[in-house]
């Protein structure tokens, strides 16, 4: 199933797809180390819901609500999901 950073749920993972964002916003998404094929998991939302903070290669990542709605995830990928 294809979702947003935005729409995952805590503990929940998804694989990278795409970055469906253009010019200094997605070249900064990159930078982070959030590519095609990387693995991300949602650990936290802020009490007021932006910033969320990411699991990604290993560290944790803040990234703003509006900059999670351009990375797109596959969330269906062999059960890796199960028990969270």
């Amino acid at each position: 199933m294809l979702k947003t950073v935005n729409d995952l749920n805590i503990h929940e993972r998804g694989i990278v797809k795409m970055i469906n964002v253009s010019g200094a916003i997605r070249r900064r998404i990159i930078d982070m180390g959030i590519t095609p094929g990387a693995l991300i998991i949602m650990k936290k939302v802020a009490p007021f819901g932006d910033p969320i903070e990411i699991n990604v290669r290993g560290y944790e990542l803040s990234i703003r609500r509006s900059e999670a709605k351009n990375i797109i995830v596959e969330t269906d990928f062999g059960g890796i999901n199960a028990g969270y």
